[in-house]
């Protein structure tokens, strides 16, 4: 793998990491399985371009990406909390309606931003290369971003919403409401989501609906790969772990398909994706039996 193919993957890494703060939040913290992500990250994209070629300032757009995220996020708690739906079946009905609201906010399936201001543009023209002040851009993004993540969680407000996912009838008996904190974990989720989503378009300059397809099976690739390799329980470590998870999938994907490694090509993106995702999830289970046998023996 080259310089710039390196660079450029883990600057892909860096984004999808905030997917993978948003599904850490959703699937290890509020015990929510949410489809969402697969329309708030397209969304996120659609709105920051279509602001940024409307002439909006690129930082605000990116705020209203991560507005619109979250409101994402609030369609499927409502659909879930107040509707009563199945929580799954909430998050694909609100993914399947973001696709035909992602085309009309752009009034086409793709948009293009060459040319355009982003948030990366005051950088680039400080005269470094665009590859390394858009990977220090991303990095200081993301790396607030986890820093929020771990202040909110380690708060007493955040010791209610991960006792949520844990036991929701002690957090009511203790008079905690847990329709607040699952629209909470929804939107805070898929703000993240679609703040991921619009760093994406403004780092490869176009924004498309299709650019969701697969983010939740990255996110829990990222989320699944990343508690294997590094355990524990503090949640510092768990955020750190689960950013590290994408930058590592996003790197071995990169790894397999530049080497051509057993023949592999651009179009088996999917079939790589599923193998590594198999691979973190059978891991823990036969190094539990590695030890187990250990103890007997």
């Amino acid at each position: 793998m080259s310089l710039f193919a390196f660079l450029g993957t883990l600057e892909i890494g860096l984004v999808y990491g905030l997917v993978a703060l948003g599904v850490y939040l959703t699937f290890r913290v509020l015990d929510f399985p949410d489809l969402t992500v697969d329309g708030s990250f397209p969304m996120g994209g659609a709105v920051a371009a279509t602001a940024i070629v409307a002439g909006v300032n690129p930082w605000l757009a990116t705020a209203m990406a991560v507005l619109v995220g979250a409101i994402c996020g609030l369609v499927t708690a409502f659909l879930a909390v107040r509707c009563g739906i199945l929580h799954l079946l909430a998050s694909i009905l609100t993914m399947i309606a973001a696709f035909s609201i992602n085309i009309r906010i752009m009034g086409r399936p793709n948009m293009a931003l060459l040319g355009e201001p982003t948030i990366f543009t005051p950088f680039d023209n400080l005269g470094l290369d665009s590859l390394y002040s858009h990977l220090g851009v991303v990095f200081f993004l993301v790396l607030f971003s986890a820093f929020f993540v771990v202040r909110l969680l380690s708060s007493d407000f955040g010791l209610a919403l991960r006792a949520t996912g844990v036991n929701e009838r002690m957090v009511a008996a203790q008079g905690g409401s847990i329709g607040f904190y699952t629209y909470f974990g929804l939107a805070l989720s898929n703000g993240f989501v679609g703040f991921s989503g619009a760093l994406f378009a403004q780092s490869n300059s176009f924004a498309d609906v299709t650019s969701g397809v697969g983010t939740i099976v990255v996110g829990l690739a990222a989320v699944i790969l990343g508690q294997t390799l590094i355990p524990g329980r503090r949640i510092w470590v768990a955020v750190v772990a689960v950013i590290a998870g994408s930058i590592l999938y996003r790197l071995a994907v990169g790894f397999a398909l530049s080497t051509g490694m057993f023949g592999m090509q651009a179009s088996d993106l999917n079939l790589v994706t599923a193998v590594l995702v198999a691979i973190a999830l059978i891991a823990p289970k036969m190094k539990g039996r590695i030890r187990l046998k250990a103890a007997k023996g």
